[in-house]
């Protein structure tokens, strides 16, 4: 028989067994097999690596599909990877140079593509659903429901694709009267919440690998971990005490505020060239159907007639087939030039198809992007960029290392106009391990502030009499965001959704339909079920609510159970393997 040396050329390495969960420490080897020889190795369940400490393989029975990590492994992976191969010659060199510089062009192109894809799926979630969305938010008895506000928050923005789509209705709603600034705060809280899904989505298509898949669902969903925290605790206390509506009117009343223009939304110039060809909507349709106005019901959310000057307001006139141009007093409005313009299709038809192109074209840039990154992030230019974004500032000054990265997120997300792009973004190189959760956390944080300013500059758009109102709506999205971040973040021992996420991505790298799972329960089953409960009754509420707490509760204490004390659990309870498997 065999050693393990003679299977490997090399000195012998010995399996360390995993037990009951744990890893068993063994002595550091010199010699460090690559992972397609330890494939082949029968029976091998963990190895020691001696830069790396116990690393436990997915595929051979670690009881959560991860890798155990002491520390980030791509450093050390590297440096293994850099050691063992051997020093190229200058034809090699000036190759992998030529390929660097064609690869870099190559991954902006999908990067813009990415976010091109992001902005039409927005759009056609909108025409598939942007009508229902006004309908939801023009009913006010609902609206003023706290628990049905923020659900209606949630499914709203979830319909739409866009936070910014929502709170500029929101703002729109109160600035017109519709809506008490009371009433709009639990939406605006749903619309924090509804936001987070698009990342989440976008980490899905990481799922063939289960170690990326692990790290980018946790990125991802660190993001849903803090918005429904701080849902749990803010929107109780907002209820009883009303503290958001309080401090935000008294920062109104202290400024003497004055209405003016939109910034301008510096990621539209880059993607509407593209974007436009596509597909152009009328979003003041949404509007109009939330704030009353019938008279645009029955018109369509697709543009057909377009004013040649961009400061010009859009018209909805319905499509004449044989002109291309018509006269609005002194403007001359002309028709759109996209590919939707003359179809004659409903809405709900383009929406399904634009749903179905732009998820295509998202999930082939992302694969094309992860590939690119993969390639390009190498040996040394790997461990430079990891090691700018991932090393805390020398002390004393440590402690402001994650609020710099907030300050960056939040300047990203404003330059964007978008926190889903920025957050979207990042998530493959969560992923691949460029960037830690621990610095992933602030830099989303930071998204959600940077995305209040759109809120902000909606809400100086209003009249001048409506002014005062909408300006504090959209500080309230401020302000819960920061007392969000008090909540969760300045404490380390607070900060519940790192090890939040974390636990959500070790599930699902073991169970990959627990992501489609959490994504449907969490966006749709379980704020619909909410909703239809808070508008029957507090009885209702109890009924229903009990069941799904007390089987929470349940999975949550097995958990624990499973990992300090498994000898108290049936022998069937003391792991999920009975769960299916894909």
């Amino acid at each position: 028989m065999m050693s393990y040396g003679e299977r490997l050329g090399g000195p012998a390495v010995s399996p360390l067994p995993v037990r009951g969960g744990h890893m068993m420490r063994g002595t550091a080897f010199a010699y460090v097999p690559s992972p397609q020889v330890l494939h082949r190795i029968p029976g091998a369940s963990a190895y020691a690596f001696p830069s790396l400490g116990p690393v436990a393989l997915t595929e051979h029975g670690c009881p959560y599909g991860e890798v155990l990590e002491r520390h980030d492994p791509l450093p050390a992976k590297l440096a293994l990877e850099d050691e063992q191969k051997p020093e190229p010659g200058l034809a090699q060199k000036l190759r992998r140079a030529g390929m660097t510089l064609l690869k870099v062009p190559l991954m902006l192109a999908f990067l813009y593509l990415f976010v091109c894809s992001l902005d039409v799926l927005s759009s056609a979630f909108q025409l598939a659903g942007g009508k229902v969305a006004g309908d939801i938010f023009k009913d006010n008895a609902i609206l003023s429901n706290p628990v049905a506000g923020l659900v209606v928050g949630i499914l709203v923005t979830v319909l739409v694709q866009s936070s910014s789509t929502s709170t500029s209705i929101i703002v729109s709603m109160v600035s017109s009267g519709l809506l008490e600034v009371s009433s709009a705060i639990p939406i605006i809280m749903g619309s924090n919440i509804g936001t987070s899904v698009t990342n989440t989505i976008v980490a899905l298509m990481q799922a063939g690998d289960r170690t990326d898949f692990r790290r980018a669902f946790a990125g991802a969903t660190v993001h849903d971990c803090f918005n429904w925290l701080s849902v749990l605790v803010l929107l109780p206390l907002e209820a009883a005490t009303g503290y958001l509506h309080h401090v935000t009117g008294l920062v109104v009343a202290s400024f003497n505020i004055r209405g003016g223009r939109d910034a301008p939304d510096l990621l539209k110039i880059i993607t509407e060239p593209f974007t436009k060809l596509i597909i152009q909507l009328d979003k003041s349709v949404i509007t109009s159907i939330a704030t009353g106005d019938e008279s645009l019901r029955n018109h369509s959310l697709i543009r057909i007639w377009c004013h040649p000057d961009p400061t010009g307001a859009p018209s909805t006139r319905p499509k004449a087939e044989a002109n291309t141009s018509w006269t609005a007093g002194n403007a001359t409005m002309e028709k759109c030039n996209h590919i939707f313009v003359d179809t004659g299709l409903p809405d709900l038809a383009v929406g399904l198809i634009l749903l179905a192109g732009s998820l295509v074209l998202l999930c082939t840039c992302l694969i094309l992007l992860v590939k690119m990154l993969n390639s390009l992030l190498k040996g040394q230019v790997a461990k430079v960029i990891q090691k700018v974004i991932n090393t805390d500032f020398p002390a004393p000054f440590t402690w402001a290392t994650g609020y710099f990265a907030m300050v960056v997120g939040a300047g990203m997300t404003f330059v964007v106009q978008s926190s889903s792009v920025f957050t979207s973004a990042i998530t493959p190189l969560i992923g691949l391990g460029v960037i830690s959760i621990e610095r992933a956390y602030p830099l989303t944080l930071g998204s959600n502030i940077g995305t209040t300013t759109t809120a902000i500059l909606a809400a100086l758009a209003s009249p001048r009499e409506k002014l005062s109102s909408s300006f504090q709506i959209a500080l309230c999205h401020f302000f819960f965001n920061i007392s969000g971040i008090l909540l969760w973040y300045p404490v380390p021992c607070t900060r519940l959704p790192i090890r939040m996420a974390k636990a959500l991505g070790k599930r699902t790298a073991k169970y990959r339909w627990f992501a489609v799972l959490y994504l449907l329960f969490c966006f749709l089953l379980l704020p619909s079920l909410v909703f239809g409960v808070s508008m029957a009754g507090w009885q209702a509420m109890v009924g229903v609510g009990a069941p799904f707490g007390a089987l929470l509760a349940f999975v949550v204490l097995v958990s624990v159970l499973q990992n300090r004390s498994p000898r108290r659990l049936p022998r069937w309870l003391q792991t999920w393997d009975f769960l299916p498997r894909w």
